[in-house]
């Protein structure tokens, strides 16, 4: 009898910034406004004492549409390093949706990215994030992801990711990484 081999072990955890692992300002320009999302600092030190690499993946069309400079997006960055850091990799997507570019999600382009910067195959990745379009980025790019909804994730995108053999939904950012911890090396 053959079977399957087991799917390579997690290596590293991929992070949507706004509503995953801070909570969402619209448009963040002030450092001062960076809190974290409840459980995130907990989980992320978690992943960093079980040897994970961590990573943000992050669309910022603010840039484009002219409501945050690229200084302002560098100083909230490193406001949301300081209290929550360090970040093995920053992947950023300053660029609108009509820019039609490669890097934001729910396109692969910032995943791969974040998994080649961190020298991991996408495979051995996983997103995490609270929209449709993280967990699309991350399948897209041959990760698996998980969802951890908000107020404003649409049932459509929890039904997508809850079908999806390669994605999973968690009611918070503990109970997803506990589940990545379970999987990884």
């Amino acid at each position: 009898m053959h079977r399957a081999a087991a799917p390579e072990p997690v290596l590293a955890v991929l992070f949507d910034r706004d509503d995953t692992i801070i909570e969402d300002g619209p448009f963040l320009n002030d450092p001062n406004g960076v809190r974290p999302r409840p459980g995130a600092e907990r989980a992320l030190r978690a992943l960093r004492d079980r040897g994970l690499l961590v990573a943000v993946v992050t669309n910022q069309s603010g840039v484009a549409r002219g409501l945050i400079t690229t200084d302002q997006l560098r100083e909230v960055n490193a406001e949301v390093d300081a209290q929550l850091g360090p970040f093995d990799s920053w992947q950023v997507c300053v660029h609108d949706d009509a820019d039609g570019c490669e890097c934001r999600k729910p396109r692969p382009g910032m995943v791969l990215a974040a998994a080649a910067a961190l020298g991991v195959p996408p495979e051995r990745c996983v997103m995490i994030g609270d929209t449709g379009g993280d967990v699309n980025a991350g399948l897209a790019a041959g990760a698996a992801a998980v969802l951890v909804p908000t107020a404003r994730t649409r049932a459509e995108e929890v039904d997508a990711a809850s079908a999806h053999p390669r994605a999973r939904v968690a009611d918070t950012i503990t109970d997803a990484v506990h589940a990545v911890l379970r999987e990884a090396r």
